[in-house]
């Protein structure tokens, strides 16, 4: 349900525009509200089920899952859709964590190793179908579907549950929830990113500039809060290690530059390019098969050669994939233009994903093991939550600038005009504009797609910046010895 969802629902999201009549900015807290309740809470989802039952937290956060999926389909206006998702965002932080809790409670040995490769197959195989199956349903039936989907699954993985899948909690565990931690976390990145998706129409905005500021503040106020909590949501002094730090400060950027990134590449093939939604899906198929197809022998690097090799390596290609991405331009062939790009960030993901969490479950030891892969989860998720944000201020203002600049020598009836101020909002996703005056409408449209692909050249370029600063920290924080997996 959750890979599914996280990657059908993108590439949806140029239909649910044009369905609900979005803005950008609302149109990015579909996936921003979702995310930002995920990331803030998946560490106290998994302590929860720690505390009070694995299956109990984890069939509730399913539930709670469902309910909202249901709730999305239904949204009659793009406010509904944002405020269900956030919901479905909750019910992903009890339910993700528990997934492999209950396997590690339940299995031993060879038999959790087993366990783990299926959820680990099943995992590979629903993240490859996930953005095929979304822009499918968005194309031939409707993309409140994409959400639909997740009923049935939702009531076969609860019976099961409840008939196969015994209790499991940590007797020893403290029953006490980090509140405040939580509250703070989730205000703090809120009000962040709220400012920085406000500030992408606007840099001077001034509710944009307080909001991030602060988010800032609060974020500062959730450290020092875990530094003397009791029972912190992050304990603090696993990042003294520096392996650790390193391996952690590389995560945020390069997931940075993936999630922000591959957010405006529907935008592009669809409103575009002309990319029928089920055709945009498949384009990032060659980039999620070489992923999964080759993390295992990957990861099998690191106990011969070590992984900074491999981190360095993987973050330097996923950056040329990038900087292919920004020579696509308007109208080329998919074989010369977005499929090698998607090939070529594939190989970069492919050195990278399996080394990276080896190197995180390994730095700190085996007693912190579910500690280090909790922080690394939730730093991964934050991420992307707020280079989405970051990454639209890059692409909005590169668009306005290019699209206020030209259409200004453009002479325009008044008509024109006024739709244009009318739609500004949703401008900058590439969206074509069908009511604007027939004289205007191939001229305008087209300068629409091509401001466009000025701000997606700006981001991608922003986003291979981010993945060659990846590879330096690596080489400078990561051990060249081999790692071995902790047993």
């Amino acid at each position: 349900m959750a890979f599914i969802d996280a990657n059908a629902v993108n590439v949806a999201l140029p239909s649910i525009q044009r369905d609900l009549q979005a803005s950008t900015a609302a149109l990015q807290w579909v996936v921003e509200g979702y995310s930002l309740f995920l990331s803030a809470l998946i560490l106290i989802g998994g302590s929860l089920g720690d505390s009070f039952g694995r299956r109990r937290i984890f069939v509730t956060g399913i539930a709670i899952f469902a309910c909202a999926s249901l709730a999305c389909a239904a949204s009659q206006s793009i406010l509904e859709l944002d405020v269900a998702r956030a919901i479905q965002g909750i019910g992903g932080a009890l339910a993700t964590p528990g997934s492999l809790s209950l396997i590690s409670a339940n299995f031993s040995g060879a038999e959790r190793g087993r366990a783990i490769g299926t959820w680990s197959g099943f995992a590979a195989i629903t993240a490859a179908l996930g953005p095929l199956l979304g822009g499918w349903l968005a194309q031939e039936a409707s993309w409140r579907d994409v959400f639909l989907i997740n009923i049935p699954l939702a009531l076969f993985v609860v019976i099961a549950s409840a008939l196969r899948v015994p209790e499991s909690r940590n007797e020893t565990a403290d029953r006490s929830v980090d509140v405040a931690g939580a509250s703070l976390a989730t205000l703090g990145l809120g009000a962040l990113t709220f400012g920085l998706i406000r500030l992408q129409e606007r840099a001077s905005d001034f509710t944009g500039i307080a909001s991030a500021l602060g988010g800032v503040a609060l974020l500062l106020a959730f450290l020092a809060w875990e530094r003397r909590a009791k029972e912190p949501m992050v304990h603090l002094s696993v990042f003294r290690n520096v392996t650790f730090s390193g391996a952690n400060a590389y995560t945020f950027l390069l997931y940075a530059a993936l999630g922000g990134s591959l957010f405006f590449v529907p935008f592009d093939l669809q409103n575009v390019q002309g990319y029928s939604p089920t055709a945009a899906g498949a384009a990032m198929l060659p980039f999620i098969i070489i992923m999964f197809a080759l993390s295992r022998w990957s990861g099998g690097l690191v106990g011969s050669i070590g992984a900074r090799i491999p981190l360095v390596a993987g973050a330097i290609v996923a950056g040329i994939g990038f900087l292919a991405y920004a020579r696509a331009g308007i109208g080329g062939p998919y074989w010369t233009t977005f499929f090698p790009a998607a090939v070529v960030l594939g190989f970069g993901g492919a050195l990278f994903v399996a080394p990276l969490t080896t190197t995180v479950m390994g730095a700190i030891g085996t007693e912190h093991a579910g500690i280090a892969s909790g922080i690394n989860n939730a730093v991964s998720r934050i991420a992307g939550l707020l280079a989405i944000a970051a990454l639209g201020i890059v692409l909005s203002a590169a668009f306005y600038r290019d699209f206020d600049r030209r259409i200004a020598a453009l002479h325009v009836s008044s008509g024109t005009r006024a739709t244009l101020a009318r739609e500004r909002g949703a401008l900058a996703t590439g969206k074509r504009l069908v009511s604007l005056d027939e004289r205007d409408r191939t001229r305008v449209n087209a300068l629409i797609g091509s401001s466009y692909t000025t701000g997606f050249v700006s981001v991608m370029l922003a986003s291979a910046a981010l993945s060659f600063l990846s590879a330096l920290i690596a080489a400078l924080t990561i051990p060249s010895a081999p790692i071995r997996p902790p047993a």
